[in-house]
């Protein structure tokens, strides 16, 4: 007893200068990340000519393709262990020529007034399509009016983004629905069209896209969609009040064609330790057919890149193998992320972390993740290393859509979480451009990226250790 007594104190003081060492050691290696990001990083660099020179990348446009190919090279400029495309069949959408809408008072005066139709709409008839307007916020107005006030009508929704909601993105998720349905759902009661109030906190005259779905609607039953601007909104449910009998014109040309071939890019380090464990990080190279998607996904692309050229301007060799992994068609469809999954278990690949970035290249916050509690507990004990770096928000919640088809037990998803506040005020518009992001702030998203990849790769998850 007098023996183990004597030597409690040296094993205990053996523990917590190992702990302290190993603290100190992952302390320095994320310093070092922050100093490769903001010093010598590449990511902006990356941006400007995925935005500037190549610009908006919908699924199956010209842009898309030159994509692939520019971030494969870069890619391939890093020195990775291997580098390659993986084939994917993506929808074809193509808008037409610019939109065209006004607003006709009962005295035949008309005011011009900025949309965008809906990713995935059908066309106005030729020459465009006028008729009388109802507006609305939910589905459940549309059920209160019933077919008699509806039929024959173009149906507003004007259901702005909640203000009060600190997370934007809570906000959003309180709207997206009716973008999504709102031309399903209206045109179970004879509306010829749908006008949707754009999903920004901002008053601008620059109308948000986005995806739409008929859902399971006869093709015969199709009718066009199109988002408003917010002060084009805010003007029409004025008038509205004014002149109930007010008309809508609105014309728009747009179409779908036969899914085509593209594809996601993927690099690689290979793991030292535990080769056939993957960890991915990614965001989607997609982008809207406005603007130069900068912010939306052309920012975490970029970073999820940056991740990869930090570890090897370091000489880090990682334990596990480190993926990076461009999604295409987040946008309207998510074939690339589904894609990526089939892989994945068509090679029966053992993935055990996967972090995406898609909520724009704004100031890092922190991280969320969709975890066992035990996984997010463990990681929790890492915030004072990233305290420095005021990039400690952890909780539990929501990852990703392109990693999402990854989940299962065992399995570590997580999304960067940026500054929200401004991310709508781009967000599917044609102000989604180089200019509005910030070259720090950028950076320090991907040294943000890079550093939790770190921890994941040396400490491992609960099911999957590093020994």
């Amino acid at each position: 007893m007098r023996i183990f007594i004597y030597f409690l104190p040296l094993i205990f003081s053996t523990v917590v200068y190992a702990q302290t060492t190993t603290y100190e050691r992952d302390s320095v290696m994320l310093r070092k990340i922050h100093d490769q990001a903001l010093v010598n990083g590449k990511s902006y660099s990356w941006l400007e000519h995925l935005t500037t020179q190549i610009g908006n990348r919908l699924s199956g446009s010209a842009g898309a393709e030159k994509a692939v190919v520019y971030t494969k090279e870069e890619l391939e400029k890093l020195g990775l262990d291997k580098v390659f495309l993986q084939e994917v069949m993506v929808p074809k959408w193509i808008r037409g020529i610019k939109e065209y809408a006004y607003i006709e008072t009962e005295s035949g005066n008309t005011i011009v007034t900025n949309i965008l139709a809906l990713g995935g709409s059908t066309s106005t008839p030729v020459g465009g399509l006028k008729a009388g307007i109802v507006e609305v916020q939910d589905f459940e107005d549309l059920e209160k009016l019933g077919r008699e006030k509806i039929e024959g009508k173009i149906v507003f929704y004007n259901k702005p983004m909640e203000p009060r909601h600190i997370q934007t993105f809570t906000a959003y998720g309180g709207c997206s629905h009716i973008r999504y349905s709102g031309a399903k759902e209206a045109a179970k009661y004879g509306a010829v069209g749908v006008i949707v109030r754009s999903l920004t906190h901002s008053l601008d005259d620059y109308p948000h896209t986005g995806v739409m779905s008929y859902g399971d609607l006869p093709m015969d039953k199709y009718i066009p969609a199109a988002a408003i601007s917010t002060k084009g909104a805010e003007m029409l449910s004025s008038m509205l009040k004014l002149q109930p009998k007010l008309k809508f014109y609105f014309n728009q040309t747009s179409y779908m064609m036969p899914d085509v071939l593209s594809h996601n890019v993927v690099g690689e380090i290979k793991g030292s330790q535990y080769p056939d464990q993957y960890i991915v990080v990614g965001g989607h190279l997609d982008s809207w057919d406005v603007g130069q998607g900068a912010h939306d996904d052309g920012a975490g692309c970029v970073q999820a890149m940056e991740v990869l050229r930090i570890f090897k301007d370091l000489n880090y060799q990682p334990k596990h193998t480190i993926r990076v992994v461009l999604f295409m068609n987040e946008e309207n469809g998510t074939k690339g992320g589904l894609k990526y999954k089939e892989e994945v278990d068509r090679k029966k690949e053992n993935h055990i972390f996967a972090l995406e970035s898609d909520a724009g290249g704004f100031s890092p916050r922190g991280f969320s993740f969709t975890s066992s509690k035990e996984d997010f507990e463990r990681i929790e004990q890492w915030k004072s290393l990233f305290k420095p770096y005021l990039i400690h928000y952890f909780e539990p919640g929501w990852s990703g859509v392109d990693i999402g088809p990854l989940k299962k037990d065992g399995i570590v998803l997580a999304g960067l979480h940026p500054d929200s506040q401004r991310y709508f005020d781009y967000h599917h518009a044609e102000s989604d451009t180089f200019d509005k992001v910030n070259k720090r702030e950028l950076e320090l998203g991907a040294a943000a990226m890079a550093s939790m990849i770190y921890m994941i790769d040396q400490w491992g998850t609960i099911q999957h250790p590093v020994e």
